[in-house]
Order: C-alpha cells, then structure tokens, then sequence
C-alpha cells in the first residue's frame, strides 16, 4: 500500500533538474539561461565556466546535475545529450523597507527565481558526405572581354 508512482512526464531520451530559490531577479537568469538553450552539454558547461555573470556557477551546479540524472537515472549517454530547455521561473519575493525622509519607507524587493534544465540524447549519424573531406574549389580566371584582349594586343 502506497502512493501510485506519477507519470513520467518527459521522453524516454530526456532527463531533468531543477534549482530553486536561487536568489537573482529571473530577468537576469533568463539571460544566462538564454546562453545555453539548444547547445550540446559540453559546449553549454563551457560558456557557463567563462561567463562573467555571478549566477552562471549556480545554473552550471544544475546543468551538471540534469547531466548526472541523465547518465545514472535514464541511461543516456552523456557525449550526444543537448540542452533542450531552459526555463526561468520566478520564485518568493522578500519584501523588505527602507526608511526614507519625513517618517515614510521606501519598498526594496528582493526577487528569488528558479531554473528547470532539461537535457535531451540527440544521436548524430554522420552521413558519408559529411564524413568524407571535401575537396577544395579552385579559382576560375576570369577572362577579359574580347574588346579589351584585343586593344592590349595593339
């Protein structure tokens, strides 16, 4: 006797993790969230390592957690999974006051927002036109106009 275990929302190929009460506005999450939506995971964790805003390392703790959940709840392999979603939701707000003249206060907000990654196994089956090096296109020589070929020669 138990709960019924709920339906897996997500595909078979897919997997999740969620950060929540992270404390940043989700106006500026969004942004970093937007840098690695439909990337591979691998390209994604390095643009999250180098980006100069404070709140990348905390949305990279999720990014490699949904990583983790891939490879050791669904069996995904790691190197073709891709960054399907990344949504920015917001969370509590403090509510907080700042004395100002006169006896009156003035409002300070102090937004908390949360981010769902969810990580999706794209495999690349390389064709053999891709897999085949091309070969480099020579330049054609343009040839002068017959008027000026023969005013040269004159």
């Amino acid at each position: 006797m138990g709960k019924q275990t709920r339906a897996r929302v997500l595909g078979d190929n897919q997997a999740m993790a969620v950060a929540r009460n992270i404390r940043v506005s989700p106006r500026k999450l969004n942004l970093v969230a937007q840098q690695i939506r439909g990337k591979k995971v691998d390209r994604a964790l390095n643009v999250l390592t180098f980006s100069p805003k404070r709140i990348a390392g905390t949305v990279k703790k999720c990014l490699q957690s949904a990583i983790a959940n891939a490879e050791n709840n669904h069996d995904l392999d790691v190197d073709d999974l891709v960054v399907k979603e990344a949504s920015v939701g917001k969370n509590l707000v403090m509510k907080r006051f700042h004395a100002r003249a006169r006896g009156n206060a003035g409002g300070i907000e102090k937004f908390f927002a949360q981010i769902t990654i969810v990580v999706e196994e794209k495999r690349e089956e390389k064709t053999e036109e891709a897999a085949a090096p091309k070969a480099k296109a020579k330049r054609k020589t343009v040839k002068k106009p017959a008027a000026k070929a023969k005013k040269e020669a004159a």
